[in-house]
């Protein structure tokens, strides 16, 4: 007699040991979590803990970061080199755009700059100085030596020699024209100086050097206001109190009055050095005029935005064409780079001064997230109004779709050792989210909630200040007093959804490395609805490797969150699943 018999049910064995980060989509790699708390990719394929940060110190009312030899910060109006306090003071209340030009730091919207070299060396970009009293205006050469008064008349005079400078005002403008005794006539003066002598210069020395591009104003004679260029700056001496300026007057005379002379720069969105020079760009009405344009300084001079001498060296204005507020810039590849949320406009810089603008029609960065801005190895990162993008001169390329359809912005980024730190908001609920993007291999952890105002890295340590509480807080812990104790999560999406047939999770195993005196739960929720339910816990009291079995109930799927405190490596995750037929 026979009896029916049933088939026994399969049993498949499916080991994760390769884990692949954050990937907050609603269909998952194996090995990716869903949420993450305080994980990285740094002894990757491992899942492991980030390293626990260092707490420097609380800053009162900070206002930015910037790395050089040593960190450099803004905190409550002041300037700081290496924690210590700098002779800048008095700056305006608010974020700062910090920039490196050499040994310089230059400081926006304050226009301010400090020395690191030489500490004696700091005060205002800008300039203005008014110098009132009796002024004698005569004319000159380049170098402010001083000429006889010119013979001035529409016929030329007779006797050459009598007569060796001639104001000639036969034709529409006057022209100054000097005998050539080699040609036997009158050449006409190219270059026309006019020096301005004063009862006394005051600061002008040291407010203003040779070849400042400047503004006049008040000068007795019509033809020397305006944008001028001081070829010289006298200063000590009564007699040497004076400066000189391209401009013609018929005579040398005296007149009581009052000169201002303003050196200024272009109020400029955003900044950034590049090739020696600095540039920036504006995007709005300065009250006369619409702008939109692109600036770079003197090379070498980040004081003087226009000095026009007819080199290469002369500073340089562009207009722009496309439409739209700036978001950013940033120096990439040597290249000074601006962007507006559709176009990337790069600069060309040219030896002989004749800059090229370049335009490129795609994702720009998102408005209020020019902080994202980060060159990461040989690739510029930064965040768009979609999603975070990588770039190297051609089209932007997306690496973020590990972060779901959730929509960001106010991103602020930093990098230390390969890795992207990006801190952003959520557009909806307003809530802050710190991520790492491993960028060698392309995996996205959630670390918390910091809320970060800036980001700067300095001797291999990357430092971030706290928007909400002030705290400077070093990403590696290299420095600072260290945390105590760390608290992880990691939860999966939806395990055991790959085939259509009748089947249920028998067990799970997972196997880790922990610290002394770390503690771990793990936590079921199955078929996606009602509560979590722990079903395993352990707490290590010697440092050493754990498997931990967990027996899941029968259901269709289920999610698995992983809960700790202090160090841990999650070596495997381990699941014996067992199908049956299709009904």
């Amino acid at each position: 007699m026979l009896f029916p018999t049933l088939s026994p049910s399969r049993q498949t064995r499916i080991t994760t040991d390769v884990f692949k980060g954050y990937d907050h989509r609603w269909r998952i790699a194996d090995g990716a979590f869903y949420r993450t708390e305080n994980l990285s990719s740094r002894q990757y394929p491992l899942l492991c803990t980030r390293a626990r940060r260092g707490s420097v110190k609380t800053m009162e009312h900070p206002g930015g970061l910037i790395g050089k030899d040593s960190l450099c910060s803004v905190e409550d109006g002041t300037l700081y080199v290496n924690h210590l306090a700098t002779p800048v003071t008095g700056l305006a209340s608010g974020e700062k755009q910090l920039v490196s030009m050499g040994a310089y730091i230059l400081i926006f919207p304050d226009k301010r700059y400090y020395n690191t070299e030489d500490p004696t060396d700091y005060g205002f970009m800008e300039a203005d100085l008014t110098v009132s009293g009796e002024i004698r205006y005569c004319l000159c050469n380049s170098e402010g030596d001083e000429l006889d008064d010119p013979t001035v008349g529409v016929i030329e005079p007779e006797n050459p020699a009598n007569a060796m400078l001639w104001l000639d005002t036969s034709g529409g403008t006057r022209v100054l024209r000097q005998y050539s005794q080699a040609q036997r006539s009158w050449v006409e003066l190219e270059s026309v100086y006019t020096k301005l002598v004063f009862p006394t210069l005051g600061q002008a020395p040291a407010l203003f050097r040779q070849f400042d591009g400047v503004e006049v104003s008040g000068a007795a004679e019509a033809d020397l206001n305006g944008e001028k260029i001081l070829y010289a700056v006298g200063g000590g001496a009564s007699e040497n109190d004076s400066i000189v300026l391209v401009g013609l007057i018929a005579q040398g005379f005296s007149a009581q009055g009052s000169i201002r002379l303003r050196r200024r720069l272009p109020e400029m969105d955003f900044v950034c050095e590049a090739q020696n020079r600095l540039w920036g760009c504006r995007y709005g009405n300065d009250g006369e005029k619409n702008i939109n344009e692109i600036y770079a300084s003197a090379l070498g001079d980040f004081k003087n935005f226009r000095q026009y001498l007819g080199l290469s060296t002369d500073s340089w204005t562009a207009s722009v064409g496309s439409d739209g507020a700036w978001t950013g810039a940033v120096n990439y590849m040597g290249r000074p780079t601006f962007f507006k949320e559709n176009r990337i406009h790069q600069v060309t810089v040219s030896p002989s001064g004749g800059h090229r603008l370049d335009e490129t029609v795609c994702r720009g960065v998102q408005q209020g997230c020019h902080k994202s801005l980060q060159v990461v190895g040989e690739s510029l990162y930064y965040k768009s109004r979609g999603d975070v993008c990588v770039w190297q001169g051609g089209f932007p390329q997306s690496v973020s779709a590990a972060l779901g359809e959730t929509a960001y912005d106010s991103a602020v980024g930093g990098s230390v050792d390969g890795r992207y730190y990006l801190s952003m908001r959520e557009s909806g609920s307003g809530a802050w989210s710190l991520f790492c993007f491993d960028t060698e291999r392309g995996i996205w952890y959630r670390e918390d909630a910091l809320h970060a105002l800036c980001f700067a890295q300095a001797d291999g340590e990357l430092y971030v200040v706290n928007a909400e509480t002030g705290e400077l807080i070093a990403i590696k812990g290299s420095v600072g007093t260290m945390e105590e104790s760390l608290s992880w999560m990691a939860e999966t999406g939806l395990l055991d959804y790959q085939t259509p047939d009748r089947k249920y999770v028998s067990r799970y195993t997972l196997t880790l490395r922990m610290e002394r005196g770390s503690r771990l739960s793990i936590w079921l929720r199955y078929d996606s609805t009602g509560d979590w339910i722990k079903s395993g816990e352990v707490e290590l009291f010697g440092n050493g490797t754990v498997s931990l079995p967990i027996r899941p109930r029968r259901c269709d799927h289920l999610q698995l969150r992983i809960c700790g405190e202090g160090e841990a490596k999650i070596c495997a995750l381990s699941r014996a699943l067992e199908t049956g037929s299709e009904f």
